[in-house]
């Protein structure tokens, strides 16, 4: 966003430098000033030149910008976060204060108090250019100038000072967090002003006949935190799950299931277990040719919609589908399904499309399609047997998604291997005009390998792929222990127990995958997940339910009747301590911001982090209640049982989109 604002001023100001210097250079020609072929004529018309040909990248940097991050749309979101005002009031400053320099306003969070709450650190970039302009300056005297030309006064800033090697430290108005934390309070917490886009985010995907292992439970967690994020921030977001349903290995199951069960068509078969009902088909596809060949014909009849062959099929996928949905449930995950047999005829279209715009090329027998550049793996379109490839059904399903869906937005959410294919993907799609990055933004959000305690791919002991099923019932018995060691069990209702459990469970595996940068591989241990110290799910949900029983405890009107509480205090932040959470919480909006740029949740769960250390600071410095000798409450401090509950409102509202669910008791 700073670079969009940055290249705009400055094509403004290069905008006006062009219209003096043609004004010149025509008075020069006139005679006025100059004569003509002046050595001073010369050196005018060669800058006039140079300006052009930088105002020309900087229209194409903009118009890239404004594709890629919605122009006017991050303009207005800009403004409801104070990262995005500073760099605003900044960039015009550099502008007045340095005409015609192309430096962008650095604004950083300030490492501790005495350097203020934000800084401006542009001070040395602008020196740098201005000794390429052979002017010499330094870098204190630079911040001060910038200083000079800032507005007179700024609603949300108390002051600003010159600090060493011209940093300049910018210090936020106390009377504007506090309104701001009243506006919290009151309007709830609201995420920033942007326009409404029609989202589809793939993710999940696990294969039919196949159990969920570990290796979904990345995309499916933050598939799922990605939506919940975009959901909060505005947007219609549509949740896919494109499931492999289709294909030869369902040859085989049918096959087999003619087999096992002859009277499927009329008695519903007891395929408990279909992971293993798989393992028997595929057993007799490697050894058997004959049943190889029967199941060839099976595909065969099922892809031309033989009925019979359509009801088997059904019938697999539905038992799947029910397992697949107990793990939702639990995880708490919502999804349409849309598998690749969604995607039959229109494969069948595409190659169609393809093949009449001349994007196919024959290779050996086979249909394969060149991305814009030529590089890389082309995309297999039709095999040499006629058949369709996961390539076909990528290239009908982003058409669908973006023509059919009227979709802005595609995410997809895999393990970044896929990441060249998806590259790949994009650029046939924008090669054959499917995909036009003016109106369209496409991700590929991928992420690393979950590793045991032993560095290697997480596996059981026998080195089998661990079963997402049982790792979940691994955590509600982990979850339980460490509940009973913290003899909750005595004071909690079994109901509560049982939430607390679940709670904890499914909290600390989703918060260990999401407090992880995506990109990079991480180890799974629940030893580590379960500590109630660090930045760890029970940390953060026993931080929560403390401050949710603050206003509990002071009874009356903060218990029954909080919006009371709220209409009829004035809140004042008057220790340090205070102050210093009401400025972490501020900082939600720049983070939803942050999000929207790079899908990273780590962000958010970095601030849910501070948010907990920062309120235990405040909470070990600052009583909220008052009581005597005798236990009894004699005093309630009204503004901080208020910021106690901004704060809470903040948490549950980061939970909310990180797919945790508190409990009042824990």
């Amino acid at each position: 966003m700073a670079d969009f604002d940055n290249a705009t001023k400055s094509i403004s100001n290069i905008e006006k430098e062009i219209l003096q210097l043609k004004s010149e250079i025509s008075d020069t020609r006139q005679g006025i000033g100059l004569e003509v072929n002046h050595p001073e004529l010369k050196q005018l018309m060669e800058e006039n030149t140079r300006l052009r040909h930088r105002l020309r990248i900087l229209q194409t940097a903009m118009e890239k910008e404004t594709r890629l991050n919605g122009g006017e749309d991050n303009a207005v979101a800009a403004m409801n976060s104070i990262i995005g005002q500073l760099q605003e009031i900044f960039t015009k400053a550099i502008t007045k204060a340095y005409p015609g320099l192309t430096v962008p306003a650095v604004i950083t969070i300030s490492s501790a108090s005495k350097f203020g709450d934000y800084q401006c650190n542009s001070a040395m970039q602008i020196v740098q250019q201005l000794k390429q302009h052979s002017v010499k300056s330094s870098p204190r005297d630079v911040a001060l100038n910038l200083i000079a030309a800032l507005p007179g006064t700024i609603d949300f800033i108390d002051k600003i000072e010159v600090a060493g090697a011209g940093y300049v430290n910018v210090f936020l108005s106390k009377a504007y967090g506090e309104k701001r934390i009243m506006d919290i309070l009151k309007e709830g917490v609201a995420a920033p002003c942007q326009k409404s886009r029609r989202v589809i985010v793939d993710f999940s995907s696990p294969n039919v006949a196949k159990e969920m292992h570990v290796g979904h439970l990345r995309s499916t967690i933050i598939g799922d935190s990605i939506c919940r994020f975009l959901e909060f921030m505005g947007h219609d977001v549509l949740r896919i799950n494109h499931i492999g349903d289709w294909g030869t290995q369902f040859g085989m199951l049918i096959a087999h299931l003619q087999d096992r069960f002859p009277d499927f068509q009329s008695v519903s078969p007891p395929i408990s277990d279909l992971q293993g009902f798989y393992k028997e088909s595929k057993v007799r596809f490697d050894s058997d040719e004959a049943f190889k060949k029967r199941a060839y014909e099976c595909v065969v009849k099922l892809q031309s919609g033989e009925s019979n062959y359509l009801k088997a099929w059904n019938l697999i996928c539905d038992v799947s589908r029910k397992e697949f949905q107990i793990i939702y449930n639990r995880l708490d995950v919502k999804l349409i399904e849309r598998g690749e047999s969604f995607y039959q005829s229109r494969m069948e279209q595409i190659v169609i499309e393809l093949k009449k715009g001349g994007y196919l090329e024959e290779d050996d027998g086979r249909l394969i399609m060149w991305g814009e550049d030529r590089k890389g793996i082309p995309l297999t379109i039709v095999k040499s047997d006629g058949g369709f490839t996961y390539d076909t059904s990528d290239m009908a399903a982003i058409k669908q998604r973006l023509h059919e869906e009227n979709a802005e937005w595609l995410i997809y959410v895999t393990d970044a291997g896929q990441a060249t294919h998806f590259q790949t993907i994009f650029s046939c799609a924008r090669r054959s005009n499917i995909l036009d990055h003016s109106k369209h933004r496409v991700d590929h959000v991928g992420f690393g390998v979950v590793l045991g305690e032993d560095g290697k791919k997480f596996k059981t002991r026998s080195g089998d792929t661990v079963k997402l099923a049982k790792l979940l019932d691994e955590g509600l018995k982990r979850s339980m222990d460490k509940l009973i060691e913290k003899e909750r069990n005595l004071v909690l209702t079994p109901e509560e127990l049982q939430a607390a459990q679940e709670s904890v469970a499914y909290g600390c595996i989703k918060y260990a995958d999401l407090s992880h940068n995506r990109n990079n591989e991480y180890v799974f241990s629940f030893d580590k997940m379960l500590e109630d110290k660090g930045n760890t799910a029970v940390y953060l949900l026993y931080a929560y339910t403390r401050i949710r029983s603050i206003a509990r405890n002071c009874g009356g009107d903060y218990a029954n009747n909080m919006q009371k509480v709220i209409d009829s205090t004035v809140l004042q932040l008057k220790h340090e301590k205070e102050w210093k959470l009401a400025k972490v919480l501020l900082r939600f909006t720049d983070v939803m911001l942050l999000i929207t740029k790079n899908l990273s949740l780590h962000y958010l769960c970095e601030f849910v982090y501070e948010v907990c250390t920062t309120f235990s600071e405040f909470y070990d410095s600052c009583y909220c209640i008052k009581k005597n000798a005798k236990g009894e409450i004699v005093e309630v401090y009204a503004s901080r049982v208020l910021l106690c509950e901004a704060t809470s409102r903040v948490l549950g509202k980061c939970f909310e989109i990180l797919g945790l669910k508190p409990v009042h008791k824990i």
